[in-house]
């Protein structure tokens, strides 16, 4: 069988390719934490051909969760799929000492790997960086991979701090930067280690520049769609991958419309066969109706539902 997607790096146990989406945490109507729901949507995505889970991402409000229900999403999504494919979960938190905390509760629920988002608020230098990832490398003994999302934490790696990184002994890196000169200079200088793309807007480019997977939010609620696509690429075909990336260009674009992240919990619920995820947990808000409509009718137009 072809096999001609990019392949893990040596410095990753887990050899993580594919497509990993980043799974919701489903909430009650009153904002209380479900488990049960957080479980299914694990299993909605795997069973539609995800190669791992990252749990507590973006997608999963990492921020608005608080540390005892962390364990229990990782618990809840470990039970589910753990031992089918790789839970790999987030961890991530301003501060070194509380995400070493982090690391080791996940641990203990059973994660595969943990993913470490760069620290936000306070600007860092790169020794302050290098330094807060090695004390988590050291601190677990699971795979630690660098979540680099600088648009949302104000603080971007440079490739020096990278390459001092795999020194460090982290196994790999979800980059949702957007910025693909340095993902392409990432990948060249450091290639043992695996490199995710983290944005729907490069999954194709970012296979095409040596990612072994990717990490999609629109694989929440259209997983299928995505796996044809890194299939599609991993087969040589090409030309197939990179017209479905133009179906998720325009996904993504459906999905951003309304309030900031609440297109793919809608979305869920308009798929008719996917678990309910309740709302966003605020500040973050749902959509309206009309926004609700004009989501359903644009899916609806792209006949992805």
């Amino acid at each position: 069988m072809t096999q001609e997607a990019p392949q893990p790096g040596a410095a990753d146990p887990l050899s993580l390719r594919g497509v990993v989406p980043p799974t919701v945490t489903a909430f009650r109507d009153d904002e209380s934490l479900n488990a049960d729901a957080t479980a299914a949507h694990a299993r909605f995505v795997v069973d539609r051909g995800a190669t791992g889970v990252f749990p507590l991402g973006t997608n999963g409000e990492f921020p608005l969760v608080t540390a005892d229900e962390r364990e229990r999403v990782v618990e809840c999504v470990v039970d589910e799929v753990g031992g089918e494919v790789p839970v790999i979960a987030g961890v991530g938190a301003p501060s070194t000492r509380e995400t070493v905390v982090n690391a080791r509760a996940a641990a203990d629920a059973g994660a595969d790997g943990v993913v470490v988002v760069t620290p936000f608020y306070y600007p860092l230098d790169d020794r302050a960086a290098v330094g807060h990832y090695r004390r988590v490398v050291e601190a677990v003994d699971l795979p630690t991979y660098v979540y680099h999302i600088p648009s949302k934490t104000g603080n971007a790696l440079s490739l020096s701090a990278l390459s001092a990184l795999v020194e460090a002994g982290v196994a790999g890196v979800k980059d949702s930067s957007k910025d693909a000169p340095w993902l392409g200079q990432a990948i060249d200088a450091n290639p043992e280690l695996t490199f995710l793309a983290g944005s729907d807007s490069l999954l194709f480019p970012g296979l095409q520049v040596g990612c072994t997977g990717v990490v999609s939010a629109v694989a929440n609620v259209f997983p299928e769609l995505v796996v044809d696509l890194y299939e599609a690429y991993d087969a040589g075909d090409r030309e197939r991958a990179r017209d479905l990336q133009s179906t998720v260009y325009d996904v993504r674009d459906a999905l951003k419309r309304g309030p900031y992240m609440a297109g793919v919990k809608t979305a869920l619920t308009l798929r008719g066969d996917a678990p309910d995820a309740g709302p966003l947990r605020s500040p973050l808000r749902a959509m309206d109706e009309s926004d609700r409509e004009t989501l359903a009718a644009d899916l609806a137009d792209l006949s992805v539902l």
